[in-house]
């Protein structure tokens, strides 16, 4: 037993050892460290950084503070800094916050490319090729056929930019030629998703375009799961096509086919829709798979059939328009989507062989109700008897 219980002791005695060797390794230019700050004054801050070390961060290293608005160091406080130059004799190392920044931006972008993360970027200006924004302490691009929210007319105004000879305009590298600094769009926080990062190059190119289209891929799938159909949502007109109107639910489009935008006959939607248009809207089928949503505007509206009876009694002579001819009459609306039949026997007082011998598709026509049945839709008229009625 005393022999494992020394042997156990010497396993412990080494870890120990390598931990004490890993940490008695030299500073070398680059390395970000952690430390507590023992002094701050006008010489910069004292930071004990580890095995018997101490680092100094110069005031020039840390002008990220003053421009942050941040609160004042204090003796205590944990910083995080970057080696600038190793120990000297005196074994103080040189350390600067404002770069520890930087690198650990460079870091969180790196990720963000891996990961597919989204981060908030600032503007800082434009030139003629985008927008460069600051991201995570970084200087990044974002070429103009990325950008959403900001005025393909703010980038174009830009002045001409002066790239070093052989480069692009969406280089991404800086210009200060370049920059629209007077935009009020400057300042502005957009959400971009990282595409590239070359860190030797400091190249960093994000886009808002695709940040912005998986964030609604997000939105649209949660509403999705969200939605009911039968339910009554409240949209925007956000497109209009000869076969339906785009409807955003809130994160989502749904479509208006044109069938379902009135109990009305309508020829095209731009008869009842406008882009912009705010209104209600009744779900009627979500396809969760294919991530389609069918929308409705009539099914808010009493089906004309069901209230047809109120404006409609037998006996009443109506106007109606002809609309299409069969060997055994014809048929007429009489309102909206409201057609009858005038049976062949009930189109003129003598025997004809087809309807074409006394009306054609799209006459309009004085007609008598003979019947009416709501619940089958059907409703029977006469060309005749209004004509005996009214000679």
């Amino acid at each position: 037993m005393t022999g494992l219980t020394e042997d156990a002791s010497g396993i412990e005695d080494m870890g120990q050892l390598l931990d004490s060797l890993e940490l008695m390794k030299p500073l070398r230019r680059g390395d970000v460290v952690e430390g507590v700050v023992m002094r701050s004054d006008g010489e910069g801050i004292l930071v004990n950084i580890g095995h018997k070390a101490e680092g100094l961060v110069p005031p020039g290293e840390m002008r990220t503070l003053s421009r942050g608005g941040g609160e004042r160091i204090e003796v205590g406080d944990e910083i995080v800094a970057l080696v600038v130059s190793g120990e000297s004799s005196e074994g103080t190392a040189i350390l600067s916050i404002d770069r520890a920044i930087g690198e650990k931006g460079w870091r969180v972008l790196e990720k963000a490319l891996e990961s597919g993360e989204i981060v908030d970027g600032k503007i800082l200006g434009f030139n003629r090729g985008g927008a460069i924004v600051e991201a995570e302490g970084v200087d990044g691009f974002v070429p103009m056929s990325q950008l959403v929210t900001i005025s393909r007319n703010v980038i174009l105004e830009a002045r001409e930019p002066r790239p070093p000879a052989g480069s692009t305009e969406e280089t991404g590298e800086k210009s200060d030629g370049g920059q629209a600094n007077g935009s009020s769009d400057v300042g502005k926080v957009l959400q971009l998703k990282v595409l590239e990062v070359n860190r030797s190059r400091n190249r960093a190119i994000l886009s808002e375009r695709e940040a912005l289209q998986e964030a609604r891929e997000e939105r649209k799938a949660r509403l999705i799961q969200e939605l009911s159909e039968g339910e009554v949502r409240r949209g925007k007109v956000t497109g209009i096509s000869s076969f339906g109107a785009f409807v955003d639910l809130g994160g989502a489009d749904g479509l208006i086919h044109i069938s379902e935008i009135s109990w009305d006959t309508v020829s095209s939607p731009d008869q009842v829709l406008r882009v912009g248009d705010e209104i209600d809207v009744y779900v009627l089928r979500v396809d969760a798979v294919n991530k389609k949503i069918a929308l409705s505007l009539k099914r808010l509206q009493q089906e004309p059939w069901e209230t047809i009876n109120e404006r409609f009694q037998v006996g009443d002579v109506v106007d109606a328009t002809v609309t299409k001819l069969t060997d055994f009459g014809a048929f007429a609306r009489v309102e909206g989507s409201v057609e009858g039949l005038i049976h062949i026997s009930e189109l003129a007082s003598r025997m004809i062989r087809h309807p074409k011998e006394v009306i054609q598709e799209g006459d309009a026509v004085r007609l008598k109700v003979l019947r009416i049945e709501p619940e089958r839709r059907r409703l029977a008229l006469s060309l005749r008897q209004a004509e005996e009625e009214e000679a």
